[in-house]
């Protein structure tokens, strides 16, 4: 497996009204706010359980928030403010030093061994991406940075992955994709949550 493979998360601050909003009409904003926080912790311990690299927190609106000066002192990871942007420039600006991994806080079903698998597709492959359910996608990783990656892609839709695709054939880019999962998003995704990862019910 290639060594030193960046992993970053980038995570929003559990703050009532600004964490999970498309869940806030069914669950409320308070309760919103506490799937954030446990969503977070468990992306940051897979990503450290994965042992692939070092792990950094890019965080928003910034790093003061309890939760993420816990995690930074739990697990020993960094923590780092996500510049502004949209989404496509925050990854980008986590992929900046070399090889590595971007991943969000949705996606409870990612496993260390996925992340594995996909810094070893590094080996092989310009850039590595796992699909999401919804047309997205919940890891994208890179043996160097690449901003025509990211250009022109309609964030937040249905069309992100293919355009993606789309954007990696143009630059010639050898991609690996691993297999799609569902990340949380919406009501049902809550209930298939609270069903195949119990602790993480509210």
């Amino acid at each position: 497996m290639p060594q030193n493979i960046d992993v970053a998360i980038l995570a929003k601050a559990p703050i009532p009204g600004f964490a999970k909003t498309r869940l806030i009409p069914a669950i409320g904003a308070h309760a919103a706010a506490v799937l954030q926080e446990r969503l977070t912790a468990r992306a940051v311990r897979t990503a450290v359980d994965a042992k692939i690299g070092p792990v950094t927190l890019w965080c928003t609106p910034d790093c003061a928030y309890r939760t993420f000066r816990e995690l930074a002192a739990q697990f020993a990871i960094r923590l780092r403010e996500q510049p502004t942007g949209d989404l496509g420039a925050r990854m980008l600006s986590a992929m900046r030093d070399g090889p590595s991994l971007v991943i969000g806080t949705d996606c409870p079903a990612l496993t260390p061994p996925l992340m594995q698998d996909a810094a070893r597709a590094l080996r092989s492959h310009d850039v590595v991406l796992v699909p999401a359910d919804d047309g997205g996608y919940v890891l994208i990783g890179s043996n160097m940075p690449q901003p025509g990656l990211f250009n022109d892609i309609a964030w937040s839709t249905a069309q992100v992955m293919a355009q993606t695709r789309e954007r990696a054939r143009t630059l010639g880019l050898r991609v690996y994709e691993l297999a799609p999962l569902w990340d949380v998003d919406v009501d049902s995704d809550l209930a298939r949550m609270e069903r195949e990862f119990p602790e993480l019910r509210l």
